[in-house]
């Protein structure tokens, strides 16, 4: 599979232009999509928090889906900071600022940050924002056991999907780190974040107490932030992805080969706003979330490329370093047996 597509007349395109069609938004299935996923992580909210408030313990169940609707209500954020839901801009950036205050999530730094990450993703020479850390081997046997410990503990899956995702989304979000000399813009969109954040937030501790909120709100945000997490590692860390030094990187190749599809069960794709077509999104990143799908539809011949399923995905976790031999992703065990 190239970057380059052939239609039935035999004119070669490439894949940004075949996928141009689908770029158009639905104002109304947007609104709906939006709809369906705020009331409904709302309502599983309050039903936990009236449940444990009336002390029935069973009243947690209720924040597993509360959690993935929380996931659905980010990715809703994500596509407004590609503005692919609405055709005006702003309407795109209000919705994503007010998401955000639920997500834990200030929404123009965090746009800023994706947008180097799309530009730069499978780029050897322009990793560190708004991604995965990742070595390479060569550089992996260049530290000292200091850094090579630390890499480690940093690649543990408790630290990656345990401690970190909660670090990440509760801690480190609350500062524009990374863009910290980058002006004014990261610091407002950080603070005012902020604000927004303290205030649902010390009106819902006042309505149910502090400890029913706490027992409601830090499950969902540490399911969610987990569950969020995984999915942005599967999509880019798996075995047979794609990285290149600057020189040749090319965008097309990189979005097709370096950026996974995730063949999750239909429950499950719904849940994470079919976030798992992450090569169709890297390809074409405006078009919308609900029309991915379509892309597949009409180009089965895109399935294929770079599919992970969930049962494969879990041996993603130990994939940790770029074996720039190999040209693909391995383990520190493998690493090991190739002489470090």
């Amino acid at each position: 599979m190239t970057a380059i597509h052939t239609d039935a007349t035999g004119r070669e395109r490439s894949w940004v232009q075949v996928l141009a069609p689908y770029r158009k938004p639905s104002a109304l299935r947007s609104t709906i999509e939006i709809a369906v996923t705020v009331v409904s992580f709302t309502a599983l909210w309050a039903l936990a928090a009236v449940a444990i408030v009336h002390d029935h313990w069973w009243g947690l169940l209720f924040t597993i889906p509360a959690a993935g609707f929380l996931v659905r209500l980010f990715i809703v954020q994500h596509d407004c900071g590609h503005g692919t839901l609405f055709e005006r801009r702003s309407l795109n950036n209000w919705i994503g600022r007010i998401i955000g205050i639920f997500t834990l999530t200030p929404y123009d730094y965090w746009r800023r940050t994706h947008a180097v990450h799309h530009a730069s993703a499978g780029n050897l020479d322009r990793r560190g924002v708004g991604d995965v850390d990742t070595l390479t081997v060569r550089e992996y046997r260049g530290l000292s056991w200091w850094g090579r410990a630390r890499y480690w503990l940093y690649r543990h899956p408790l630290v990656m999907f345990g401690l970190g995702p909660a670090w990440l989304f509760v801690c480190q979000y609350r500062l524009p780190i990374g863009l910290m000399r980058s002006g004014p813009q990261p610091w407002i969109s950080t603070l005012t974040t902020n604000l927004g954040i303290a205030l649902p937030v010390l009106i819902m501790m006042w309505l149910v107490g502090i400890g029913p909120f706490l027992l409601v709100q830090l499950p969902i945000t540490w399911m969610a932030a987990s569950a969020g997490v995984w999915l942005f590692y599967v999509q880019h860390q798996f075995e047979e992805t794609h990285w290149s030094e600057d020189g040749d990187w090319d965008f097309q190749h990189a979005a097709l080969h370096g950026s996974s599809h995730y063949d999750l069960p239909l429950p499950l794709r719904w849940i994470t706003g079919n976030i798992g077509i992450h090569h169709i999104h890297h390809l074409a990143a405006k078009i919308p979330f609900y029309r991915l799908p379509e892309v597949l539809r009409d180009h089965p011949e895109l399935r294929n490329v770079g599919r992970v399923t969930l049962l494969q995905s879990l041996r993603c976790v130990k994939l940790v370093l770029w074996d720039e031999n190999a040209g693909r992703l391995v383990s520190f065990r493998q690493a090991r047996a190739a002489g470090i």
